[in-house]
């Protein structure tokens, strides 16, 4: 029995090493608020989430089962724990006063490092225009740190050429370009793998100015390239997961995925999401 046993440990200390699977998602959850309506904060055409609404995005966030999930419109801690149960998931909220604001979501078991907010990308100074940062952290993996940064960009510029157009929303999207290329190009820099996600509000399909403009900084690849989202029918993504270093050959884009909603009446696009959950896997070495 003993030598049996031995044997079995020698032949798996001599297999190769298996990848370890991570699966990444980005999900905008429309004003994931509990505030009374008419709340000061919030504008006249956002409604908070009712308590059942809130009980099944958490059945989807369970469903959904990524690793880590980049959010966006969320109200805090609090309330991002009510649909991503804090003894499955660790949460991290950037630090803005805005209720929208960008999270990371990281499966318990994971370590990870939390950066500095990526301020940057809310434009500070006046007047104030409700911007928000973007949440970075580090995944230490077997293969070394895997560097994340969440984002959600400036709404109201799908599609302008953004070097020919006078439109506010546009200028604002053009100015949150050169804080993302310097991170990106910080990153290059340190040669370490990094996945950039989130909602960039833009379509960055063909010549588009926004993708050419971040693979200026540091060569990407971009999982919903030439794909169209299922979400409330058949749309554009503008939830984009984008690679770069050595994660750019981890992700696996046939793993693509969009988390549709059985709920299909119009009155579930504002008490859900009018956003999908996105999600592809990787795996990195180790």
């Amino acid at each position: 029995m003993t030598r049996l046993l031995l044997a079995l440990l020698l032949a798996c200390l001599t297999l190769p090493a298996r990848a370890a699977e991570l699966k990444i998602a980005t999900w905008n959850l429309e004003w994931l608020t509990d505030r009374a309506d008419g709340d000061r904060a919030l504008p006249e055409d956002a409604h908070p989430k009712r308590p059942e609404d809130i009980v099944t995005l958490a059945g989807y966030a369970a469903q959904l089962d990524a690793d880590v999930i980049a959010v966006q419109e969320v109200d805090g801690r609090e309330i991002a724990a009510r649909v991503f149960p804090p003894d499955r998931y660790s949460i991290h909220m950037t630090r803005d006063h805005v209720v929208q604001r960008v999270g990371l979501v990281v499966r318990r078991g994971l370590d990870y490092d939390v950066n500095p907010d990526a301020t940057a990308l809310a434009l500070p100074g006046p007047p104030p225009a409700h911007l928000r940062s973007g949440a970075d952290i580090t995944l230490h993996l077997a293969a070394g740190p895997l560097r994340i940064l969440a984002v959600h960009l400036k709404t109201g510029c799908e599609r302008d050429v953004l070097t020919r157009t006078h439109r506010p929303a546009c200028k604002t999207l053009a100015a949150q370009l050169p804080p993302l290329q310097a991170w990106l190009a910080a990153r290059k820099a340190e040669g370490v793998p990094f996945i950039v996600l989130g909602d960039f509000n833009r379509w960055m399909e063909g010549k588009d100015q926004l993708i050419a403009g971040l693979r200026e900084a540091a060569p990407l690849v971009r999982a919903t390239e030439g794909s169209s989202s299922p979400c409330w029918g058949s749309e554009r993504f503008i939830d984009h997961i984008l690679a770069g270093g050595a994660a750019a050959q981890w992700m696996e884009p046939a793993t693509l995925s969009v988390q549709v909603f059985r709920e299909t009446a119009e009155e579930w696009k504002e008490r859900l999401s009018d956003h999908c959950a996105v999600a592809v896997r990787f795996r990195p070495p180790g």
